[in-house]
């Protein structure tokens, strides 16, 4: 699944070359050349991850980073530090920080990418094009295919990022305002009853094969994906 990716690198050449990397393999990539900029990307829409370079004008990124990880909205947004710095003090200094990675520059496109897809499988499971299987239900993020007992399920766009959520983050309870940020997305304004229209979608979808019952209601709190009986 393509991720939104925030990259704040101060230097345009390196910047270009990350963002066309990036693009090439599907992701949806914002930029920025200062920690100025990055915090009005990061205002209009939550990226899913963020590429900061240590060394930046004003702010540096160690500082921001700082900043992300004190404020409850960006709390938990994975970051990938990005620096030239790489003597074993710095990388902890790094990590210590509140990154959830860090790559030292030069690095490889492969590389990158690599380190990419670790930290989403880690932080957003839904985020990554990985197989997602439980109780006969399966689903392709990278063929956009659900099958149910090995039939296939015609999900709309919202039906399918909503069950993928779901199907990645297992017996947890979703209130309705969690899954617009996580589905919809972050400051997207629709009504928290959009929730109940699709989810009764998604059951209708599943309904033939039985498995509808995995999508459960748990009263006065939301929404989870079980294997158990609610």
């Amino acid at each position: 699944m393509p991720a939104t990716i925030l990259v704040v690198e101060d230097e345009p050449a390196i910047q270009a070359l990350i963002a066309t990397n990036l693009r090439r393999h599907g992701h949806d990539v914002v930029t920025a050349l200062d920690t100025e900029a990055a915090t009005r990307q990061i205002n209009a829409a939550l990226p899913d991850l963020i590429l900061l370079d240590w060394m930046l004008p004003g702010m540096s990124g160690i500082d921001f980073a700082r900043r992300l990880r004190a404020d409850p909205r960006t709390r938990t947004v994975p970051i990938i530090m990005l620096t030239a710095r790489g003597e074993e003090r710095d990388k902890v200094t790094g990590l210590e920080t509140g990154a959830d990675d860090y790559i030292t520059k030069p690095f490889s496109p492969r590389e990158l990418l690599a380190r990419i897809q670790a930290v989403l499988r880690r932080g957003k499971p839904q985020a990554t094009e990985d197989m997602v299987e439980a109780g006969g239900l399966k689903l392709d993020p990278a063929s956009h295919r659900v099958t149910a007992d090995s039939k296939p399920v015609n999900l709309g766009p919202t039906e399918f990022r909503l069950l993928h959520f779901l199907m990645t983050h297992p017996e947890r309870v979703h209130s309705r305002d969690q899954l617009l940020d996580q589905v919809w997305g972050d400051h997207v304004f629709v009504e928290e009853r959009t929730v109940d229209v699709h989810i009764r979608r998604l059951r209708a979808a599943l309904e033939a094969s039985g498995l509808d019952r995995f999508v459960q209601t748990v009263r006065g709190s939301g929404y989870r994906f079980s294997l158990e009986n609610s």
